[in-house]
């Protein structure tokens, strides 16, 4: 079961967050995807049980319960996150990154040395100063609204690629299907998960809390991406990190992984053969430890 909250930010933003297991539990930051929500670290709800895990979801500026915030930077949202922490009593905690919140992660990571233990970014986007990987990705879903001039364009690519409510998102992962640079079909781990009705179960509470706000919570996170890592330092980085990553994952290609570890100081890369996107997050509570 999880549990929803919210605090009130010194600048009136309200941030939304939920915990996801035992009382007293060890605590995991969990910085969601993009698009994501608080309620995504269900996903992983009966294994981090078993391992005495507490996670704590927090929705990111315009996602579930958190008040929209544009022009956030990814470094601007760590205040945040330990704001949830301090909400929480916690002292000290580990964090993980899924797909877009891999670079929350290692920001939080990066400006509070002192209190994160330990780093998973999981199928994580790199920094997208690396112009290589850059143009890795697809355009429909993001490239074009790396590319718009102002939010206002990127509001209007967003909204003909997912649906202004992002109710075309799921059908559409990768784009409209016309253009080359659209995502290739998932890999067959990933198709289980999605067939698995305890999987759908425990992530339609998180589906609903995504486009909360439209798709303005998803083209905020774009625009804070396509500027790359320029906000915070990922050398800063002192706390043990896993850069996990699936090798058949179609979303985010396992290059970002090796970019990353080869960024972050000591950073241990585990790639896992036929692992997609989805599939890949089965291996985030064996990664804490």
């Amino acid at each position: 079961m999880s549990e929803s909250a919210t605090l009130t930010m010194p600048d009136g933003r309200v941030v939304g967050y939920a915990t996801h297991g035992p009382a007293g539990g060890r605590p995991v930051v969990w910085c969601h995807g993009g698009p994501g929500s608080r309620l995504e670290p269900a996903v992983a709800g009966p294994e981090a049980a078993a391992a005495g895990i507490t996670f704590v979801g927090i929705d990111r500026p315009g996602y579930g319960l958190s008040t929209l915030w544009p022009g956030r930077s990814i470094a601007g949202w760590v205040p945040d996150g330990l704001a949830v922490a301090d909400a929480l009593g916690l002292d000290t905690f580990a964090v993980v990154g899924v797909s877009t919140g891999g670079a929350y992660a290692l920001a939080l990571a990066a400006l509070a040395p002192e209190r994160v233990t330990a780093v998973v970014a999981c199928c994580a986007l790199t920094d997208m100063t690396w112009a290589e990987g850059r143009a890795m990705m697809p355009a429909t879903a993001v490239r074009n609204l790396w590319d718009a001039p102002d939010r206002a364009a990127a509001l209007a690519a967003a909204a003909e690629a997912f649906g202004e409510d992002g109710s075309r998102f799921l059908a559409n992962p990768g784009g409209d299907g016309d253009d080359d640079d659209d995502l290739p079909a998932l890999p067959a781990a990933d198709l289980a998960v999605l067939s698995d009705p305890a999987w759908l179960d425990r992530m339609a509470p998180c589906l609903a809390e995504m486009f909360a706000s439209g798709v303005q919570g998803y083209c905020d996170d774009r625009i804070a991406d396509g500027a790359g890592w320029v906000s915070f330092d990922p050398g800063a980085v002192r706390a043990p990190t896993t850069v996990l990553h699936g090798e058949a994952d179609p979303i985010i290609p396992p290059a970002h992984a090796r970019h990353t570890a080869a960024v972050v100081p000591g950073a241990t890369l585990r790639l896992v053969p036929e692992l997609g996107h989805l599939s890949i997050m089965s291996e985030i509570v064996p990664a804490l430890g």
